[in-house]
């Protein structure tokens, strides 16, 4: 049997109210995909989510964590190509047909993203986000890696991650027969994981290919990840390790402080 193209693996934790939305978009697609769904917190709702939609569902052993239930959601996926879906969210329904097309034009793309929307909700209720200014300066950021002929080069690569990472996690698709079956997410960090990784398949072979077409709905909420780790100390520790490993000290410190203040507008 040929190998599937690509699989969207749903990372579910808790019993997200905001689950089914982010499946049925994904069920909703052009283009069909496989669907999984893994987590480390199994419960009777998410159960009757992948039952509903004809989902398999995938339980790992262990404590649940970022890092460790990504790595599970890789191994489990079956596709070639593998977007680690956030429950939270809602994928537009061309998001496989584009992500195709650039792997029709580009199959050497180790990673693929988009641009995003952004759903802010307060106290259960989505809430005006006409002008929100941490979107507006990541896609200023990823202005360099539009360059999609030269966008297979080290430094171009590096270039929209360097001042931060302009790289919205959930609308970003691997490439397996790239990366090969090594851990895909060795970072030990638990905040800045995404972008540590981001940092590290930069270095590695392949091209990435960002389309600023916004292909995702990105919610922001008090019970996202996202946002518990903002109260959190640990992030900016983390945050300014990644500055350092990419600058010189004087220069990092400069960046963290700009980038705390950018920080404060998830709010």
């Amino acid at each position: 049997m040929d190998r599937v193209l690509h699989t969207f693996a749903v990372c579910a934790y808790g019993d997200s109210p905001y689950l089914e939305q982010c499946v049925r978009s994904l069920t909703r697609q052009t283009v069909r995909s496989e669907i999984i769904i893994c987590t480390a917190t199994p419960s009777d709702y998410i159960c009757r989510i992948a039952e509903k939609y004809g989902i398999c569902l995938y339980v790992r052993d262990g404590e649940p964590g970022i890092r460790e239930d990504w790595q599970y959601a890789w191994e489990k996926s079956g596709g070639m190509l593998v977007t680690i879906a956030h429950q939270d969210d809602i994928y537009r329904r061309t998001y496989t047909e584009e992500l195709i097309r650039a792997y029709g034009k580009y199959p050497d793309l180790s990673l693929f993203a988009s641009d995003y929307m952004t759903i802010k909700m307060k106290n259960g209720k989505a809430v005006d986000d006409t002008f929100n200014t941490v979107w507006l300066v990541k896609k200023i950021l990823r202005l360099p890696l539009r360059l999609q002929l030269i966008s297979d080069r080290t430094w171009l690569k590096l270039s929209g991650l360097v001042f931060g990472n302009s790289i919205c996690c959930p609308t970003c698709t691997y490439n397996k027969a790239l990366i090969g079956d090594r851990e895909m997410f060795p970072s030990e960090m638990k905040f800045a994981l995404d972008w540590d990784n981001l940092v590290d398949l930069a270095s590695a072979a392949g091209r990435f290919v960002i389309t600023e077409k916004p292909l995702l709905a990105y919610r922001v909420h008090d019970g996202a990840a996202t946002f518990r780790s903002m109260q959190d100390d640990g992030r900016n520790r983390e945050e300014e390790a990644m500055f350092r490993k990419l600058w010189p000290e004087s220069i990092a410190d400069l960046l963290m402080k700009l980038y705390k203040k950018a920080g404060n507008e998830y709010r």
